[in-house]
């Protein structure tokens, strides 16, 4: 049994076995797909990444809801029980209630068992930056650290989370609010893609764009190059939308110009987020200097 145990939600977007390495409890956002509820699982037992994605290209709708209170209160309590503290590391509050969700779990639990140490953090994080996040706290734990210790430490590097992204289909940016139906359209039309991060209040925010496909690649890496501190160092996490060889020359590119030593993770943007961002998204996910 860990020190303390960690929880979060499958927005996080790790790989199974990453999550299975760090004990990780994980809480399944919903969404919804041709009228059937579906749970976001880490390990797609109830549809597939694949399967997701070539919905989305058939031209599916997809919508997506938080996490309630009653399952964060269902999966820490049972932590509780065993006599281990909980950390949980949230879906960023600037895109998700599920953030509001756990906090309110905390405030529940917190009264039920004061002898325990329950904290919610708001990550301010999604996809695999959540990931990553909560990856590097789980490393900080094993690095002998105390639950206070590694909640100081997330606070404090949390806004040091890059997330680099661009996206193929500018239809599902325009769907949910993030451009205009005109700059859809005259960006798809001119092949004009969008380089995005990650604010500091968790939003995602249009940055400049990149003509054509392979330049907006380049861009993310560009940016890391830009703003990673010891990046040979690094652990480097890519994410995509059904689109691995991108997100595998990303990758080769950090390795490259970068000198990142360590193995790169690629995984898949699971289904809450992916519904939003499309297919063909690709993101890069790493600590810098600022976001």
């Amino acid at each position: 049994m860990k020190s303390f145990a960690i929880v979060t939600d499958s927005s996080c977007d790790l790989p199974v076995h990453l999550a299975k390495e760090i004990e990780l409890t994980v809480l399944p956002l919903a969404f919804l797909m041709k009228g059937k509820e579906y749970y976001n699982y880490l390990d797609e037992h109830e549809l597939s990444f694949q399967e997701f994605y070539a919905n989305l290209r058939a031209g599916e709708l997809c919508t997506t809801s938080a996490v309630n209170v009653d399952a964060f209160t269902t999966a820490m309590e049972p932590l509780l029980r065993m006599g281990q503290d909980v950390l949980c590391i949230a879906f960023s509050s600037g895109l998700s209630n599920t953030c509001n969700a756990a906090l309110l779990a905390v405030e529940e639990l917190s009264k039920k068992y004061p002898e325990r140490k329950i904290y919610a953090v708001d990550s301010l994080c999604a996809s695999l930056g959540q990931g990553l996040l909560v990856y590097l706290a789980a490393q900080e734990r094993e690095a002998g650290k105390n639950i206070d210790e590694v909640r100081a430490w997330l606070e404090s590097n949390k806004l040091r989370l890059c997330h680099w992204f661009t996206v193929e289909d500018l239809h599902f940016l325009k769907r949910g609010g993030r451009i205009s139906a005109t700059t859809a359209l005259v960006g798809s039309m001119l092949s004009i893609k969008p380089v995005m991060h990650m604010d500091n209040a968790g939003h995602l925010v249009n940055v400049s764009k990149a003509r054509g496909r392979r330049a907006s690649l380049n861009a993310l890496v560009d940016r890391m190059e830009a703003l990673a501190i010891d990046p040979q160092n690094q652990t480097v996490f890519i994410s995509h939308g059904d689109s691995l060889e991108d997100a595998q020359y990303v990758a080769e590119q950090v390795r490259q110009r970068l000198g990142v030593q360590k193995p790169v993770t690629i995984n898949y943007v699971g289904p809450v987020i992916g519904a939003h961002s499309g297919p063909g998204t690709i993101a890069l996910f790493f600590l810098g200097k600022e976001r």
